[in-house]
């Protein structure tokens, strides 16, 4: 509750004002008149409570909010709050008072209808599970009296010595007084690294974390035996908030409510609706006027701003901010940013190659040349004519531009790159984990889920419901058989779908190909094959777009039917089966482009059906490389220009304003409450809520799969990504300071699964390029050609080499073109794209001897590059160290100091006690000089000086 603003953090003493009259003004009315009088009296209570950051005293720092709904009828409004005031200004000056504003619901209850059972239970839950902080140690103060109605907050403060033996509960490392020298460069590497950090001053975030050390602070696990080890001079710093809230969150979720044999952690809690929201509070104001300086703020200015793409970020702000977890990802965001730029410039330079050489291409000018008049046979049944090859000039030209000599080298060094990028975040990450002090670090098994506990609840009752004896339940394989079955029928569903939309699609091309075919127009049927194309890409695109949410949703409702036992479980089921869904949805169409389209096609005059009425689709005469790459190119942009930054943007914006409006229906204040300054936690209140990093990581891994799968067909790729990735690491930077309420810390030293995707999807990559440059693109049979069937070693001829001819008096019946005369002559011959047998030869349209020595070079060129490149990044991966010389050094250092600090500690307590026992003699010495009658009694006087310094 909110007392009354004048006097709610100052106790009345400190007023100079009899706090009891003033109110009864306030009663009769005339407090209205004197208000501009009161004010001037007391300062604004608020300011000293800095808007909500602090409790009331203005002393004790809010480290967590709980947040509840709770039902106020209006007819005891006016009383209740009076009655909170009297109550609050009472208490005001009792310090240990645990929990202002319970008595306030006692005196309420008489002004209030009585309330239903489930309002009654959740109140009675939220006073057992609030006592049961009071007893671990917290400190809490309620606060109804809100701008936001019916919404109440509980603000949870940690104590020193709580946040002492919780610190050593959790191990933390933190620093001690001894501070060492980091060893640094000298020589050669010296100047350079100055060098280098004269250059990029300039994109430096101005931000002290950043700035280049040369000291360190030992640290230790936080140990209370030991408090003289730390540096504890300045005691309201040595936790900062994100460790306090983190420790607050460790007792939140092992603090239990039993009633009725429901025990419920603040999880479970959540989930039953006892508390709508629970959450740490932002540092202050990031944005206005006459804001005090604070890491959010520091935070939106140096990192969370477009104006500032071009600058390194600030890792180790964001880890003291947000913990070591969100700082892991972006400081992976970060590395892989970097190091997509040699890739795109290769990349750039690949691309520009094939542009350069596009003149000097033999097989696209022969295709080009209407001198060679090569007629080709219909692409569809009885609708579509015979066409000239050089009709397909301008996709020849283009194809060049991504298929040539040049992709062969670029996925070699990808698939390299792949590899380098994965070691050097190894060393990245191990650099991090030591100046975060995460060496050695291991997590712990996690508190059990709400749901969990809430199975083994139920199972537990239904075996004491039939009489019989319960030990520990837990769930077994038996209890979640029916839920494993529907996760394999459910993913097994969702990927026969994704395979049905892909087939939908096809038989789309297929058919709209035939009905454009019809036009009579010439310029409508050259360019039948790019609209059938880009229509069909944009299709999938949708498709991938929508079924991605679809499949995000059935991928968590499939993982919460599991009821994982932690929440480190269930986060690791459900990346696995959405990584698995969404990999799918997104590269399906890919996969088909590049190694089933024009694969099973049949030859003119026994085709290959679709239920006995659609033909199947072939690839251009260039090959299906181009099409592969508009393909790739569509999906990936699109994916990254709808999905990860207009909804990022949008979605977010939308839930805001529709609170916004809520909020502005049910607000039911006076002008003055209307006016007042919203405190911290309601501001906080009103963000949205931290989902996980997930979906942040999801995105990036399926744009590394676009970046690495299918690069031989789009070299352009990598800059893609680059551009998407400089704007990416700003908007969900913007979105973590600005949209979202602050996340709990977590620590972790890695990226855990997701690193294990990333190899995986490298491995992948090798094998993918490989068959796309061996059988989707030209590569091998130019190669089979120029050193096997050209007479003069150059590549004129290939056109011709690469086609077979046709009779087209065996077309079967019904199949043949309505308008063979459309070219202006009679066909007897038309080609097509593959390796047959002439009609004039014996065995006709049988497959030829060519097609085996293109396909025999095609498999040796698959082992062969597959068996390379691996090996090469196997290579990389063996001869670059996971850990940095420098830092294993430091480490090592690091130990060895400590075990200096302990022996020094263990000698002077040999010193202090060899100085006691010195003590002990010499008053033992001085007893039986100056006491000559003691020495009758030697052993009892002797035992009586040396008691002393031992009680000492």
């Amino acid at each position: 509750m909110r007392v009354n603003k004048k006097y709610s953090c100052l106790p009345a003493e400190e007023k100079g004002i009899h706090i009891i009259n003033i109110r009864a003004i306030e009663d009769i009315g005339y407090d209205q008149h004197e208000s501009t009088l009161l004010n001037s009296l007391s300062k604004n209570p608020d300011a000293d409570c800095k808007y909500g950051l602090y409790f009331r005293d203005g002393k004790r720092k809010v480290d967590y909010i709980l947040v509840y709904h709770y039902k106020k009828s209006s007819a005891g409004k006016t009383l209740a709050r009076r009655a909170q005031q009297n109550d609050a200004s009472v208490r005001s000056t009792k310090q240990d008072q645990p929990l202002p504003g319970k008595a306030v619901q006692l005196e309420m209850g008489e002004s209030e209808p009585h309330m239903d059972y489930h309002e009654d239970d959740k109140r009675f839950r939220r006073e057992e599970y609030e006592g049961n902080l009071v007893e671990a140690g917290l400190e809490l103060e309620r606060d109804e009296d809100t701008k936001i109605h019916g919404i109440g907050f509980v603000k949870i403060h940690a104590p020193w010595n709580v946040l002492c033996r919780e610190a050593e509960f959790l191990k933390l490392k933190m620093p001690t007084k001894k501070m060492y020298q980091i060893n640094q460069t000298h020589g050669l590497l010296k100047k350079i690294n100055s060098v280098i950090q004269k250059i990029t001053e300039p994109i430096q975030p101005k931000v002290a974390e950043h700035k280049p050390q040369t000291v360190k602070r030992l640290s230790y696990p936080f140990s209370r035996e030991k408090q003289h080890l730390f540096d504890l001079s300045d005691k309201d710093s040595f936790f900062d908030s994100k460790t306090r809230s983190t420790i607050v969150y460790e007792i939140l979720k092992r603090t239990t409510c039993t009633k009725a044999k429901y025990s419920m952690g603040i999880t479970s809690l959540l989930a039953n609706g006892v508390y709508s929201a629970a959450y740490p509070l932002h540092d202050g104001d990031y944005e206005g006027e006459n804001v005090e300086p604070n890491d959010r703020k520091l935070l939106c200015e140096e990192w969370a701003s477009y104006g500032v793409f071009y600058k390194y970020q600030p890792i180790d702000l964001v880890r003291k901010y947000f913990g070591e977890k969100i700082g892991l990802y972006f400081a992976w965001l970060g590395v892989y940013t970097q190091m997509l730029i040699p890739a795109s410039i290769v990349g750039i330079i690949v691309f520009l190659y094939g542009c350069a050489t596009v003149d000097e291409n033999i097989p696209s000018m022969e295709m080009c040349d209407q001198r060679n008049n090569i007629t080709m046979c219909p692409l569809c049944d009885k609708t579509c004519s015979y066409w000239k090859m050089s009709s397909a000039c301008a996709t020849a030209r283009a194809s060049h531009l991504f298929d040539n000599p040049a992709t062969v080298f670029f996925s070699v060094f990808m698939a390299l790159w792949a590899a380098t990028f994965m070691e050097h975040w190894k060393r990245k990450q191990m650099r991090l984990n030591y100046r975060w002090d995460l060496t050695g670090f291991e997590e712990e098994e996690d508190h059990p889920r709400a749901e969990y506990e809430a199975k083994v609840l139920e199972k537990s009752l239904r075996k004491e419901h039939k009489h019989k004896e319960t030990d520990k339940e837990k769930l077994t394989w038996k209890d979640r058989f029916p839920a494993y079955l529907t996760n394999f029928v459910g993913i097994i569903f969702m990927v026969g779908l994704t395979f049905a939309i892909v087939f939908g699609v096809i038989i789309y091309r297929i058919s709209t190909a035939a009905a454009l075919a019809i036009s009579s127009t010439p310029s409508g049927r050259s360019s039948v094959r790019v609209t059938v194309t880009a229509t069909a890409v944009i299709i999938n695109l949708v498709v991938i777009i929508i079924l991605d949410e679809v499949y995000g949703c059935i991928a968590r409702w499939l993982t919460q039917i599991e009821v994982p036992k932690t929440d480190k479980n269930f986060e690791e089921r459900l990346i696995f089966k959405a990584f698995l869904l969404k990999f799918v949805n997104a590269y399906t169409p890919i996969f088909y482009v590049a190694f089933f389209k024009g694969r099973f096609v049949g030859r003119p005059g026994d085709y290959v059906y679709i239920f006995h009425s659609f033909r199947m689709e072939e690839c251009a005469p260039g090959g299906c490389l181009m099409e592969l790459c508009i393909q790739l190119s569509i999906i990936m942009l699109g994916k990254q220009l709808i999905q990860n930054n207009l909804f990022e943007i949008g979605i977010p914006k939308m839930k805001k304003f529709i609170r916004y409006l809520k909020l502005k229906r049910r607000r039911s204040l006076d002008h003055e409450e209307h006016m007042k300054k919203k405190q911290r936690y309601e501001v906080d209140y009103n963000l949205e809520p931290f989902a996980g990093l997930t979906p942040e990581y999801m995105e990036m891994i399926i744009q590394f799969g676009f970046v690495t799968l299918f690069v031989a067909s789009f070299p352009l790729a990598p800059l893609f990504a680059l551009l998407n990735n400089i704007i990416e690491i700003r908007l969900d930077a913007k979105k973590f300071v600005t949209e979202l309420r602050r996340p709990v810390a977590v620590r972790a030293k890695d990226i855990g699964i997701w690193y294990n995707i990333l190899r995986g999807i490298g491995k992948l990559a090798v094998i993918i390029n490989a068959f796309v440059i061996s059988f989707t693109s030209d590569f091998i049979p130019r190669l089979v050609y120029l050193y096997m069937y050209s007479e003069n070693g150059t590549m004129h001829g290939f056109v011709n080499h690469t086609l077979s001819s046709f009779n087209v008096s065996d077309f079967q019946a019904g199949t043949a073109p309505n308008d063979p005369l459309d070219l202006g002559y009679e066909v007897q011959i038309c080609r097509y794209k593959d390796y047959r047998e002439p009609p004039w030869s014996e065995n006709k349209y049988d497959i030829s001897k060519d097609f085996w020595a293109v396909l025999a070079a095609r498999l040796a060129f698959v082992i062969v590059f597959q068996n390379l490149v691996m090996f090469m990044s196997e290579f990389v991966d063996w001869i670059i160290p996971d850990i940095p010389k420098d830092i294993s050094q430091q480490i090592h250092k690091e130990k060895v100091l400590m075990v200096e600090v302990f022996m020094r500690e263990e000698q002077g307590k040999l010193q202090m006690l060899e100085t006691w026992k010195d003590k002990d003699k010499k008053k033992g010495e001085n007893c039986n000089n100056h006491s000559p009658r003691l020495s009758r009694s030697r052993s009892g006087s002797l035992s009586s000086c040396h008691s002393y310094p031992l009680d000492v």
